[in-house]
């Protein structure tokens, strides 16, 4: 499994600062999840991305990455699925078409959704996780779809399709915005095992900044609203509004 930490400011600023309070609890985590990490920061016309194998504690790079001015990033530390390789194709955010995307939580089988995903988008995939098809699908969503609604219908596909899942949370930065979409599977082996606080996102909002990320980080996180289930938190660069997309309805869900 994997930890997620998202921000939007309202002025750019270096992503240890934006983040002083947050990041030292978030490394930390990465002497459990410990396979690799990457940042996507928006910067210029599209997200500029550093990823790495190695564990964000001993990383570094990763100590470089704090320095990125920024209005907006996501940031992501990766405990791999069994028999996934740690290779950079596999290292979260991933991106296209001017947008990053990082996923904690897993889905099987991993092709479940490739029927699903439009013939040039699958063609582009490099790596071997069900995250990177998770992020194809939500691609092809987003050519008829607001992401708001393309998030939440992806999660919809992949709970029709899956045989399992533990988790969809999931962490979009677009041009506009950062979104984050929450939902866990309560019956998941690792829900029953790490406890239902483990995949719930909760998000802070503040004048200058809103955070939002996954749990572990319990100083940081004091004062934090917890992200329903099934809902999508939209966080407008700029000026910083922000609004939680309740579920769809079963109709548009089907469809």
């Amino acid at each position: 499994m994997c930890r997620l930490l998202g921000v939007v400011a309202r002025r750019p600023e270096p992503l240890g600062e934006l983040l002083a309070e947050e990041i030292p609890e978030f490394v930390a985590l990465s002497r459990e999840h410990g396979d690799g990490w990457g940042v996507a920061s928006w910067s210029g016309t599209a997200p500029a991305v550093a990823r790495d194998v190695e564990a964000a504690h001993r990383s570094a790079r990763f100590g470089m990455v704090r320095r990125t001015t920024t209005d907006a990033g996501l940031l992501h530390i990766r405990m791999a699925s069994a028999g996934s390789p740690l290779t950079a194709q596999n290292t979260h955010p991933f991106t296209g078409r001017r947008m990053a995307f990082a996923h904690n939580g897993f889905f099987s089988p991993r092709d479940a959704l490739d029927e699903l995903i439009p013939a040039d988008l699958l063609a582009t995939a490099t790596g071997d996780t069900d995250s990177e098809r998770y992020f194809l699908l939500l691609r092809g969503l987003l050519r008829e779809h607001e992401p708001a609604a393309a998030l939440a219908l992806a999660a919809e596909r992949i709970r029709l399709r899956a045989t399992a899942f533990a988790s969809l949370n999931c962490l979009l930065l677009t041009d506009d915005a950062l979104y984050a979409y929450s939902e866990q599977n309560p019956d998941s082996e690792v829900a029953r095992r790490r406890g239902p606080e483990f995949f719930r996102l909760h998000y802070q909002i503040t004048e200058d900044r809103v955070v939002v990320g996954s749990s572990g980080m319990p100083r940081a996180q004091r004062s934090w609203t917890e992200l329903p289930e099934r809902h999508v938190l939209e966080i407008r660069r700029g000026d910083l509004r922000v609004s939680a997309h309740p579920p769809l309805p079963p109709v548009a869900a089907a469809s």
